[in-house]
């Protein structure tokens, strides 16, 4: 008998054995493709990342070194004249007044206003719903250059041209489309039960929508108030366009009126860059957690 188990366990032994090449080659394809994913990531990140270090660096260069060896060059100076230059010059803070100006109400007002719509969109059978939300849609779709003219003509015959309303009036009416869209998702996945029992506690629409719908749909409105203050603040094409003071400029134009005709000191428009970017940066980095939350819960529905 212990012959014939010896046998038996020496003939079933390679059986067992066999599979085991074809796990290893499993592991290592696996490796292999993880490996190259990794790669590809850094690759790419530091493909994206490389502009915004050459920027950081220039910022803290010298005229003469970025005129004599150019701007991808290996820096042989450092500087912080040039942030003192950019701020002077290119009046940097009166222009970060004006953005903040346009920007914090356009957000507020544009949330508000798209939350209401979403509100009355998702939550009441009101005829022709979708066609209306298709069509606020629709106007994000028509390029902003075809507007440019007529939205010109309009702001100068209702008195509003070269003003920081009329800014926030085009900002406001170009971003309400698409923040009502997004909202209208979120919302309409709320149980209407929770609105049904609000009901019957006795509250009215304005206390639903204040109470019950707006705390639910917060990580979505951090979200788009991340996103929004970023387009908005970045804005340059309506601000040139609506805005023909220098003292009304905002921070992406003050930063464009730093290039010379002819002669450009790219170190100084580089710092007023990084100037620039700092609130957006800061904005970000504060409302990062509700973006991605409300990023991820939006992916889900």
């Amino acid at each position: 008998m212990t012959s014939t188990t010896a046998s038996r366990r020496v003939a079933e032994t390679p059986a067992a054995s066999a599979p085991r090449p074809a796990i290893r080659r499993g592991s290592r394809r696996r490796r292999a493709a993880t490996a190259g994913f990794h790669t590809t990531g850094i690759l790419i990140s530091f493909a994206w990342f490389l502009p915004i270090l050459i920027v950081l660096i220039t910022s803290f260069r010298t005229f003469d070194d970025v005129a004599k060896h150019g701007i991808a060059s290996v820096p042989k100076s450092f500087t912080l004249d040039t942030y003192v230059q950019a701020w002077n010059q290119g009046g940097l803070f009166p222009a970060l007044v004006n953005s903040m100006i346009v920007t914090i109400p356009t957000v507020i007002l544009s949330l508000l206003l798209a939350a209401a719509a979403a509100f009355g969109l998702s939550r009441f059978k009101i005829p022709f719903r979708r066609t209306i939300l298709l069509i606020m849609l629709a106007g994000n779709l028509l390029p902003v250059q075809m507007l440019l003219i007529p939205v010109t003509r309009i702001t100068q015959q209702v008195d509003i041209y070269d003003t920081l309303g009329a800014l926030i009036v085009v900002q406001v009416a170009f971003g309400l489309g698409f923040y009502t869209f997004v909202l209208y998702g979120f919302m309409r996945s709320i149980p209407h039960e929770l609105q049904e029992a609000a009901t019957l506690d006795g509250a009215g629409v304005g206390r639903i929508f204040i109470q019950v719908i707006l705390p639910l749909t917060r990580p979505a409105l951090a979200a788009l108030g991340a996103l929004s203050f970023t387009w908005i603040f970045n804005d340059l094409l309506w601000s040139i366009t609506l805005l023909q003071s220098s003292e009304k400029l905002p921070i992406t134009a003050a930063v464009l009126s730093l290039q010379g005709q002819y002669v450009s000191s790219w170190s100084v428009i580089a710092a007023a860059t990084v100037v620039a970017a700092i609130p957006s940066t800061i904005v970000f980095l504060i409302f990062q957690r509700s973006f991605i939350g409300g990023l991820a819960l939006g992916s889900v529905k």
